[in-house]
């Protein structure tokens, strides 16, 4: 590895760190005014940069705004990039004003790129023997690097200089431009030559050298042998203008005029009253307790809350924020990683594994669907850096020769299957089931790092691994397409050459391990938080993975009738809609929907988009529907066309031809509540109310001599709001068995319970869900169909009968106000990160999430415990007459043999009702029938 002389000047592609900053960190993370992610970002790896390197020569760089040389040089420069988003821009001036206020030299300059400024500051130092270091992910740069010049990539910490640039590339740094030049690129729309890609652009300047000697010897490309050689003369002399001109994109300059010389950019005393400022506007907690409780404002490390600090005088509010920003920067260095080739290493390793009190351990596949994923290597990790990876499988030409696949597992299979040896891995679950296709039922699985994010703060950004390592360790890891290739070329893993995938693998597990670590130790700072992760969402791994793998029954042909039926149905409605409005046009574009409705028919303008254009959305159809045929007409037709191509058509291609079944994909860390999603097919969006999706349920079936069983909570949340607000009459309700849609009527429309219509129960159902969920005056008039001031008496009377909700909404709000977060009756932590919000509707939204995310988020937890319960008496008493196939909403579904039926579902109710205990009563129903719609 390459090493940075102290005295470097570090120059730091601001640009570069903006854009990956943006995409890594949460959009949720705002003060109020607008997004803080991408300053935020910045800021965190300015200061792991300045940690880890000393110097006091630093400079960052950005592009100017406006266009450059280059766009007059090709107007199709850059083309294909989208606009900057308005939510990146908004931060562009606070980020600056902070990293000025840091004391480090900020620069732009109009006209040219942040490369060449760059470039033209590395050029000159290196001429007056001055060390550089470039902190860049854009391989342009590589051109630069010299004698004293070298560049750290900031994606992966790699540092490189001319051998590494020769290593990487197959090509010395002079000759980088014309590499570019040949193969082009397609993000920067440098047109490039036609038919060149990496290996022939290699292939090319190793042979003959320059592209300016390769013009000069176009006779002699055929006698190189590389593939294409023979005709790649003629695309080079078809495309010489191409070339000429792409080489002229390519190359940096290094002739800009500057104000500054590189002995002048040296880091000043930071402003630290100033910086107090930003980090107050920008509400970064932790960094600005960092000053207030008496820091000199010298950001040269990832420093965070001072240590000093107990835990008692943290704020649970800020210990998301401090976790964020107290990790050292990992450093991770990947040439300690083995790559396992022979059985005498694996024992070894398998001797470590034993001696482990935890190890971290990850497989590798050629598919991401676990029912057909083949193992092609696995990885373990046993403490910080010590990794390794076994590859059993990789199938490419010329691979080296490795460990048979099934002795590797044979020796792994103890140990895997041992309950008391515990592993952490990051989305276990997927393991899990690619080990059972060979026979491996994985125990011992103690930890999860995707899950340990979630429960720590499920809405503090995604749980994928990359963005865990980013956020919590500083780390780029090796990404999957920078050695797979993107799109319809990319490669599966067994096509990849193991010297790549070995590190890669490794990596994967060694920071596996890293994360356990520090989310481990966060999460034992609050007992409620590690309960919910360590009883509720870890023991569910194995209960969705055995759930997802015996799938459910699906009917193919009543779904295929029902798709014909559906295609009939939506030509009538295409028919109708032409006719009324007189004219053909696409019912799937919103733009010809916005002439006809609006410019034709004048229908009344509801909503405009953000471009200022009338709405079509679902929510203004809805509304014009009320007095208009046309609108109407059309949301029947989206919703017919959305349940054929997401069910009819597509279910029955989803039937698994080993099992016969349909199997989906759950998903533990996804919605912000607590609840879990489900893809290919999603479960969970299957309508209910209607005659076309209740079809679609009738298709799930059980085979002959077994029944589906459906058993659901009845009004789940309800009975949460009750235990919540400690409501007394609600209570009394609930307790004495009462309907509690018809308790409701009873108090708002003073009648007697006996007395209540249909009518007044289907209102106070309204009613009470509504309030539940925030519903104002004007929404639920709306529902309900009666004007805004005989709905708002509604609510006062509702909040007259029942005092402790209205309390309870109060204290609610007052509490998440304070402490950014509310939590469930089991103590998930639900963050509202806008809940402070100086934008109203925000604010509001994030009001009426604080009230109900508590019940969604109980409600959560009870199915969870439920499904928990109902598989640990299956295992227990090994009984292989119920299956539980599928989780929905509050409903678990199952499949019983028929002559078991009765004494199971009543077990199943007794289960799922003691699963939690509430001030009020759980109540289970269920039902049975050959299909899911019988069951529901």
């Amino acid at each position: 590895m390459a090493t940075i002389a102290d005295n470097s000047l570090i120059l730091i592609d601001g640009s570069s760190y903006l854009y990956r900053a943006f995409h890594a960190y949460p959009e949720s993370m705002n003060n109020g005014n607008i997004q803080t992610n991408a300053v935020y970002g910045v800021v965190n790896m300015l200061r792991s940069m300045m940690r880890q390197f000393s110097s006091d020569r630093f400079a960052v760089v950005f592009d100017a705004k406006g266009k450059t040389f280059r766009d007059e040089m090709y107007s199709e420069y850059k083309a294909n990039r989208p606009s900057m988003p308005h939510e990146l821009r908004d931060q562009i001036e606070p980020l600056h004003n902070i990293i000025r206020a840091m004391g480090l030299p900020l620069i732009c300059v109009g006209g040219v790129e942040a490369d060449d400024v760059i470039g033209t500051l590395a050029s000159q130092a290196s001429k007056a023997g001055m060390p550089v270091l470039i902190s860049t992910g854009d391989k342009d740069m590589a051109q630069l690097v010299d004698d004293n010049v070298t560049l750290i990539n900031t994606m992966t910490n790699v540092v490189m200089d001319r051998k590494g640039v020769i290593e990487k590339f197959g090509l010395p740094p002079e000759l980088i431009i014309d590499y570019l030049a040949l193969m082009g690129d397609k993000v920067d729309n440098i047109p490039g030559v036609p038919g060149v890609g990496n290996k022939t652009a290699v292939a090319l300047l190793q042979g003959l050298g320059s592209i300016e000697t390769i013009y000069q010897n176009l006779d002699k490309i055929a006698e190189l042998g590389f593939r294409g050689s023979k005709t790649m003369a003629k695309k080079l002399e078809d495309n010489k203008e191409n070339a000429d001109m792409s080489y002229q994109l390519a190359t940096i300059k290094l002739d800009v005029e500057l104000d500054c010389t590189p002995e002048s950019l040296c880091k000043t005393e930071p402003n630290k009253d100033e910086l107090i400022q930003l980090f107050g506007e920008m509400t970064f907690k932790s960094w600005l307790n960092e000053l207030l409780e008496g820091g000199d404002g010298k950001i040269a490390a990832i420093d965070g809350v001072k240590a000093t600090a107990s835990a008692s005088t943290k704020t649970a509010a800020t210990t998301a924020d401090a976790l964020e920003i107290d990790m050292s920067a990992a450093n991770i260095d990947r040439s300690a990683y083995e790559t396992i080739f022979d059985k005498d290493t694996f024992l070894s390793w398998l001797d470590k594994l034993k001696a482990c009190e935890v190890f971290a351990f990850d497989t590798e596949t050629d598919s991401l669907d676990y029912m057909v994923a083949n193992l092609v290597g696995l990885s373990f990790a046993t403490e910080e850096g010590v990794a390794a990876y076994v590859p059993v499988a990789h199938d490419y030409l010329d691979a080296p020769q490795q460990l048979d696949r099934d002795w590797v597992l044979e020796q792994l299979k103890p140990i895997l299957e041992d309950p008391k040896q515990a592993k952490v891995g990051q989305n276990l679950k997927y393991d899990m089931s690619v080990l059972a296709r060979y026979d491996i039922e994985m125990q011992g699985i103690e930890f999860d790092t995707m899950l340990a994010s979630y429960v720590f703060n499920s809405v503090g950004g995604k749980h994928d691994m990359d963005s865990l390592a980013l956020r919590f360790l500083q780390h780029s890891c090796i990404s999957f397409e920078s050695l797979a290739g993107k799109g319809k070329k990319q490669l599966t893993f067994n096509q990849l050459a193991i010297e790549d995938c070995g590190p890669y693998a490794a990596e994967d597990a060694d920071v596996t391990l890293r994360l356990h670590n520090r989310l481990q130790a966060a999460l034992q700072q609050d007992p409620k938080l590690l309960s919910i992760y360590k009883d509720i969402e870890v023991p569910l791994v194995p209960v969705i993975s055995k759930i997802e793998r015996t799938g459910v029954m699906i009917d193919d042909m009543l779904l295929n009738a029902q798709s014909q039926e559906i295609a009939a149905r939506l030509d009538e409605l295409q028919a109708k809609a032409f006719d009324v409005a007189e004219q053909e046009f696409n019912l799937s574009s919103p733009k010809q929907l916005q002439a006809i409705l609006f410019e034709k028919m004048g229908l009344p303008v509801v909503k405009k988009t953000p471009s200022g254009a009338p709405s079509t959305n679902e929510e203004v159809l809805q509304e014009l529907a009320l007095d208009y045929p046309l609108p109407k007409l059309i949301l029947e037709h989206r919703s017919l066309a959305k349940l054929k191509t997401t069910y009819t058509d597509k279910l029955p291609k989803m039937i698994n031809p080993q099992t016969g079944r349909v199997h989906t994909s759950y998903h533990q860390a996804v919605t912000a509540t607590g609840r879990l999603s489900s893809t290919d097919p999603n479960l969970q969006n299957i309508p209910i109310r209607n005659e076309e999706g209740r079809r679609i349920r009738q298709a799930f079936i059980a085979p002959h001599g077994w029944k589906i069983l459906a058993v659901d909570y009845s009004q789940i949340e309800l009975r949460i709001m009750a235990h919540l607000s400690g409501d007394k009459a609600l209570l009394e309700a609930f307790s004495q068995g009462k309907d509690i849609h018809s308790a409701t009527a009873a108090e708002v429309m003073n009648v007697a319970i006996e007395q209540v219509t249909s009518e007044q129960r289907r209102q106070a159902k309204a009613v009470n869900f509504g309030l539940i969920y925030g519903m104002s005056a004007f929404g639920l008039a709306k529902q309900l169909g009666i004007s805004r001031g005989e709905a708002q008496q509604y609510m006062d009377v509702y909040f007259e009968r029942y005092p402790g909700v209205m309390q309870y909404m109060e204290d609610t709000r007052s509490q998440a106000t304070a402490q950014g977060y509310v939590e469930t009756i089991l103590g998930r932590r639900l963050h509202l990160p806008e809940i402070k919000s100086s934008n109203g509707m925000r604010r509001k939204a994030a009001e009426r999430a604080a009230i109900n995310a508590p019940m969604q988020g109980t409600a959560a937890d009870i199915i969870k415990k439920a499904m928990l319960v109902v598989a640990q008496w299956i295992e227990a008493e090994g009984n292989d007459e119920v299956k539980l196939l599928m989780q929905v909403h509050d409903e678990l579904v199952f499949e019983v043999k028929e002559t078991a039926l009765a004494a199971i579902e009543v077990k199943i109710q007794q289960l799922m009702e003691s699963a939690v205990e509430l001030k009020v009563p759980l109540i289970a129903e269920f039902d049975h029938g050959d299909n899911w719609d019988q069951a529901h």
